[in-house]
Order: structure tokens, then sequence, then C-alpha cells
């Protein structure tokens, strides 16, 4: 359960990062409402992942993982470009995630 909590707080940030982009600003309510309620949800479902998972290590991936889906949603919904140091910055960050969760002992899986 501890990693469907934390990938339903990844997706959620997601939807409320998306919807913060359109809600242009808070200028529009619809958008804003499902922001508002996204990100509430989302730390919900964090807080519940965080009882089992090592904090360094959901955060590591609820940000890693957070970035590159809404990357991806800014290519694919609002037409925005990568270029390629964005590129290689979001590489360099999933794989910083990787090497943490894979090989530091710094935190008990």
């Amino acid at each position: 359960m501890k990693y469907l909590f934390l990938s339903l707080a990844i997706l959620l940030e997601v939807v409320g990062s998306s919807f913060m982009k359109a809600s242009e600003g808070f200028s529009k309510l619809l958008p804003t409402a499902i922001t508002i309620v996204a990100y509430i949800m989302c730390f919900f479902f964090l807080s519940q992942a965080l009882k089992s998972i090592p904090l360094g290590n959901a955060y590591a991936i609820w940000g890693g993982l957070g970035i590159v889906l809404t990357a991806i949603i800014s290519v694919v919904v609002f037409k925005q470009s990568l270029d390629i140091p964005a590129i290689i910055g979001i590489i360099l960050i999933v794989a910083g995630v990787f090497v943490m969760n894979f090989y530091s002992k710094s935190a008990a899986h």
C-alpha cells in the first residue's frame, strides 16, 4: 500500500501543477478548485506513504517522478518545449533518484 499511496501522491501533484498552469494565476475558478483539491489529496497520500517509507526516499521519488511527468505534460498538453540542457537535467534527476534508492545505505528500505 505504501507505494500505491506514493503513486497517488505523485499523480495528484502532477494534476495539481497542471491545473495550476490552466488556472492562469488562479483567475479561473474550476482549474483553481481542482488545483486546491488535488494538492490536499496529494499531501494526504504522501503523508500516508511516509508512515512506512523513509522521508528522503519518498521525497526523492515524489519530486523526481513529479518533475518528469510534469515536464511531459508541459510538452504534450501545453505545447511547451524542452531544450537539451533541460532534458539532461531531468535525466540527472532521475539518475539521482535511482542511485539514492538502490545504492544508498543512508536510509532503511
